[in-house]
């Protein structure tokens, strides 16, 4: 057996069913959402640990990158990268894999870009992205090892909480993680 770190967080799953009826925020005039055509297994890995890395993002750094690499190949997944002032700033994944419906499978400010006023505006863009794409349902999960604004942010653009679930995460110590004490079990 691998090495572990047992981390407990309770995960809130939400949905929204309708898109938002209130105009988006507009995004600051040097930032910019672009959707990436072939992102590479190497930047991607850079976008997910640094967003994730404050929060436990665990999943994708213990995938092999072959697999990595099918998962952003496949024509139902897609990367958009928020830059600022030229730089990455943050980064969402919309899965439609689940068709009709959509998952925000990961979304994320850069260590740099929060707490700068662009969580809203960004995320009504990952949102705005997604019923563009006429889904069932937008669907969207987070933790309490995820920022302590995630879950209200989430709310105020129109999700809705469904459920909450007590999960054990075995997060490999290969990864080199730096996991908060409250949340070491």
């Amino acid at each position: 057996m691998e090495p572990v770190i047992r981390v407990g967080v309770t995960v809130t799953f939400l949905r929204m069913t309708a898109p938002p009826a209130e105009p988006a925020p507009i995004l600051p005039p040097d930032a910019t959402v672009v959707r990436l055509a072939r992102p590479s297994v190497p930047f991607y890995r850079y976008l997910y640990d640094t967003v994730g890395g404050p929060y436990v993002w665990w999943l994708r750094r213990a995938i092999p990158s072959a697999d990595l690499a099918s998962i952003l190949r496949h024509p139902s997944v897609g990367i958009h990268v928020l830059y600022q002032g030229g730089e990455p700033a943050g980064f969402f994944e919309l899965d439609a894999r689940p068709a009709p419906d959509i998952n925000l499978g990961y979304f994320g400010l850069m260590p740099h870009a929060v707490g700068k006023g662009l969580g809203h505006a960004f995320l009504r863009a990952a949102v705005d992205e997604a019923w563009g794409r006429r889904p069932r349902l937008l669907t969207v999960n987070t933790c309490t090892a995820d920022h302590p604004r995630a879950l209200p942010l989430y709310r105020r653009v129109g999700f809705r909480p469904v459920r909450q679930v007590p999960e054990l995460w075995e997060v490999p110590v290969r990864l080199g993680m730096t996991i908060p004490e409250r949340l070491r079990i």
